[in-house]
């Protein structure tokens, strides 16, 4: 057996090379070993050349430049080439991106399978330090081997691993200084009250504020009757902080090698009154720890052992009662009370805002809540050499088991709050009215239980067989089984899958190769009659490079053109994961009924609910892709890929085919049909001048799609039809501007949602009956979820030890809708303003203003969804940044100690060009803003 079939014989295991074979150890790229999940290490090009599959891979120095608490942000920016990842605001410890493969895919979801290692894992608890690359597979060729949970796509980490006859240690530390993007802005109290009158007389209504009780607030001579307070400022500080240190000791010897890491990370966030009245700790804060393990032995010459294990402790602290504390101030105005009386030093309340609103007595008064996170996750996998008895013949299994649970703390408090009647004014001096106590002086809490669970075993085996013939045929097999169980928090949430799959891939000369893969999918999901389904995937590529009338063309060093078919299943279920869609469901609402006086019934009356699906299937994705993989003039690399897909029987409402006619809800049917294409390029070029590297490339990404079907019931109107159009489009009314006086109001159509006056909202007749009413709603925009195109610009040089990393990164075709609480739609209901609508909304003066008139109370006719609260959520950032030297050898050398050393400083989110004024494009709402850090870090290896 030569060298390369060894290593092919070894990445199958998903175990260790012996030492004699070993080769570059340069990570497992595009190729089918990936897609059976038991790719570690292989020889980049090899590898590169037999994939007939569409992978991009990211490598770990990529995703380690954020200094991310975990891998899914290290993420973000990067992809492109098929991966969206869009980041969310949140605290420290509930902030993680989302992620899509091509896009929206399906009406039952998008969200792509995400692996650790080839099992199904959370990969929010893994820390970058411990990976070495991320694939993100997207045809049907790179999916197949997962049965039915790779539809949408997959994205895979593999964690780093050992190096046979050697040894290092490596020590990182990073510092996080954090810094809030975009905080918002309110109007102050006396702002407030004269908006609030203004609304007030909007609508014919006596003013609510005197000109003394304005002046009042102005002066900030009575703050215990007329406050001013910023809740922004008084509630949080300006800045965050977050530490990082990880040691990785990572070798081996003759026959084994291993990795290990252990990450410790700390973080403490913006709460400015992180002490409570009994010397507790409020601070939002996060503490995790994660030891991997990842052991390589040859326990024969035949046999191989692979071992991972991975364990993470962590715990949250927040303040008390888990209050969202940014929802609090997105509807506290400045004026509702102070943070404190000075009368007694109870804390602000009021008559009209509860004290238990009170976002500073909630992180100084309301004790302590903690979450604690434990994580175990665990597999081992055996390789056996079946050569001695059939040569290239092979075996292999895998058994893993993860655990994941969270406990909580509730050291919550109540506390006491003081509040003043409406004071009374003489001779330009207020009265106070009578001051009552509202809450209670609470004990600590002390309760504590499991919160949630999520457990997996996962099984695999099978056998392997790869041959080269006469140095020219290369034929590899592999029958293999896979099951998997999982429980997660809940009841009727344990699922059952099975995967019998077959893969054959041949190769000519490593020129022209096919490849083929039957899988067999069953799921407990299902139901019976259609829990079991055959899955065929066909993919083949031709690497143009190797042909003999290329090879005198010096400027390409690999070409390879590759297109794949593939059926994929799906185990997805109907509504809100309703497993009874199959069977008849009834329900009795306990009435009796008395028939005389000596009987009455008892089993009251007996309903049909939702009927039963008749014939019921499941949903199937068909992936069609066509690719691209170059690399010429002697640095630049090319990947291009097309593909398209459609996805049918897909679980729908029944109403729109049944009607009300039948007297109960209809039921679920596999009627739904959804379209998806699109277009993805990435290129990246290096170049060495003198002592000077440059690295450019980018990414781009197009990924459109349509419903075909959806049973959709008949509409009034053909501008109600949403059949045709992109998953999550926004439908509302579309605006015309805003009505400048009651001529104008009298001349157009009436507008049904509520009486409308000078400064509302106007909209347009879509469907020409004459009035504005819900009939009127049309497409207006793109998807708030996902853009249709995400693209990404990466440049960096180095001099002499001396370098930069820069990374750029842009979405398009994205839409957002402007419908805060408290922000866009305030005052209604004694809420707050933003600062920016205030100063930009309409008045006799400024008719052609952005935001209708100020309305002190429901006004249904201004908050419709419409375009005229729609916004272009385009945008163009400065992802991350990265400043760094390499200490010299020959300086490094003294120590006798190191063999590198890199110091550096970066940068995340530092730059953003977008078409919102006042919030970031990427997330807004009544929630913790979007963070920036500046970071400055120190990697050493011994």
């Amino acid at each position: 057996m030569n060298k390369t079939q060894l290593c092919v014989l070894a990445l199958l295991a998903g175990t260790a090379l012996p030492a004699a074979a070993q080769i570059d150890t340069t990570l497992a790229r595009h190729d089918f070993f990936v897609k059976a999940s038991i790719a570690t290490g292989a020889n980049k090009d090899f590898t590169r050349a037999q994939s007939t599959a569409a992978v991009t891979t990211i490598s770990g120095e990529q995703t380690g430049r954020r200094s991310s608490k975990n891998i899914s942000d290290g993420l973000v920016g990067l992809g492109g080439n098929g991966l969206v990842s869009m980041r969310n605001a949140g605290t420290y410890f509930s902030a993680n991106p989302t992620f899509y493969v091509r896009g929206l895919q399906s009406l039952s979801g998008s969200a792509p399978l995400v692996l650790v290692d080839g099992i199904e894992r959370d990969m929010n608890i893994i820390d970058p330090t411990e990976v070495d690359h991320v694939d993100i597979l997207k045809d049907a060729a790179a999916v197949a081997l997962y049965g039915n949970r790779g539809a949408n796509g997959a994205i895979n980490v593999i964690t780093k691993r050992g190096k046979y006859n050697s040894k290092g240690v490596r020590v990182s530390y990073d510092h996080l200084f954090n810094y809030q993007i975009n905080r918002p802005k309110f109007i102050s109290a006396p702002t407030y009250a004269a908006a609030m009158n203004e609304a007030l007389a909007n609508e014919g209504k006596a003013p609510k504020y005197t000109a003394d009780e304005i002046s009042a607030f102005q002066s900030g001579a009575y703050p215990d009757l007329y406050p001013n307070v910023n809740w922004v400022d008084a509630t949080f500080r300006h800045h965050g902080m977050t530490n990082k240190i990880a040691s990785e000791f990572y070798g081996g010897g003759q026959n084994f090698k291993y990795y290990t890491m252990l990450n410790l990370l700390s973080d403490k966030g913006f709460i400015k009154n992180d002490v409570d009245d009994n010397g507790n700790h409020t601070q939002d804060k996060y503490v995790r720890a994660n030891m991997r393990i990842n052991l390589d032995v040859d326990l024969s010459p035949t046999t191989l052992m692979k071992v991972n294990v991975l364990g993470m402790l962590s715990e949250m602290s927040q303040p008390g009662n888990a209050t969202n504390l940014w929802g609090l101030v997105y509807n506290l105005p400045s004026a509702a009370f102070p943070v404190k009386f000075q009368k007694d030093g109870l804390w602000g309340g009021s008559a009209t805002w509860a004290g238990t609103d009170n976002p500073v007595a909630n992180t100084a008064a309301a004790a302590y809540y903690k979450l604690h996170e434990r994580s175990l996750y665990a597999d081992l996998s055996l390789r056996q050499n079946l050569g001695m008895f059939i040569p290239g013949l092979s075996a292999s299994a895998r058994m893993g088991y993860d655990t994941y649970s969270t406990l909580y703390e509730n050291h919550s408090k109540t506390f006491q709050y003081g509040f003043y009647a409406p004071a009374t004014w003489n001779d330009g001096v207020p009265t106070p009215g009578t001051y009552s106590i509202g809450g209670e002086k609470g004990t600590q809490g002390t309760g504590a239980n499991t919160s949630a669970y999520n457990r997996r075993f996962h099984f695999d085996g099978g056998l392997n067989y790869e041959r080269t013939l006469q140095e020219a045929h290369y034929l590899f097999s592999s029958l293999r089984w896979e099951y998997e169980y999982h429980n997660t928090t809940g009841v009727n949430t344990s699922v059952y899958r099975q995967t019998a799959s077959w893969l054959t891939h041949y190769a000519y000369r490593n020129r022209y190769i096919a490849e083929m893969a039957w899988v067999l999918t069953g799921s407990s999901r299902l139901a019976p009659g259609t829990k079991w389904a055959v899955a065929p995937t066909f993919s083949a590529a031709w690497v143009m490079s190797q042909e003999p009338w290329m090879k005198n063309a010096e400027w390409v060093d690999f070409l390879k053109w590759r297109a794949s078919f593939g059926i994929i299943n799906t185990d997805y279920l109907p509504g809100d994961n309703v497993w009874t869609y199959y069977t008849q469901s009834y329900s009795n609402d306990g009435v009796t009924y008395p028939f005389d006086s000596s009987y009455d019934s008892s089993w009251g009356r007996t309903t049909l609910g939702r009927m039963a699906t008749d014939n019921p299937s499941h949903e199937k994705a068909y992936k069609y892709n066509v690719g691209l993989d170059a690399s010429i003039l002697h640095g630049l690399d090319l990947q291009i890929d097309g593909y398209f897909q459609r996805r049918n029987n897909i679980w729908v409402d029944g109403s729109g085919s049944y009607g009300s006619i039948i007297g109960f809800s209809a039921p679920y049917i596999n009627a739904g049909v959804v379209d998806s294409w699109g277009f993805e390029a990435a290129a990246d070029y290096s170049h060495k001048v003198g002592d000077v590297t440059l690295n450019i490339g980018g990414t781009f990404s197009l990924n459109k799609n349509k419903i075909k079907d959806q049973a959709e019931e008949p509409r009034a109107y053909d501008n109600l039809v949403t059949t045709g159009y992109p998953l999550n489009s926004i439908w509302g009314l579309k605006a015309v501007g805003l009505f400048k006086d009651q001529a104008d109001i009298e001349a157009s159509a009436p507008q049904t949602f509520s009486e409308v006056k000078p400064g509302d909202i106007k909209y347009e007749d879509v469907n020409h009956d004459g009035k504005i009413d819900a009939n009127d709603r049309t497409k207006i925009g793109y998807s708030t979820l996902c853009p249709e195109i995400f693209y990404s610009l990466h440049i960096g040089a180095e001099y002499k030890g001396v370098g930069f990393n820069a990374l750029f990164q842009g979405v398009d075709r994205y839409s957002a809708l402007l419908n805060t609480s408290g922000y866009y739609w305030g005052l209604i209901n004694n809420r707050t303003l933003s600062q920016d609508v205030y100063d930009h909304r309409w008045t006799p003066d400024n008719l052609n203003a952005e935001y209708p008139r100020l309305s002190s109370s429901s006004n249904a006719n201004n908050y419709q969804t419409s375009s005229f609260w729609l916004r272009n959520r385009s945008y163009f950032k400065l992802r991350n940044i990265e400043v760094y030297y390499n200490l010299p050898k020959t300086l490094l050398s003294k120590t006798k100690a190191l063999s590198e050393a890199r110091v550096y400083v970066r940068g995340n989110d530092l730059f953003t060009l977008d078409h919102l004024r006042s919030v970031d494009a990427e997330s807004y709402g009544a929630t913790s803003p979007l963070t920036r850090s500046v970071i400055v870090g120190l990697n050493v290896t011994f």
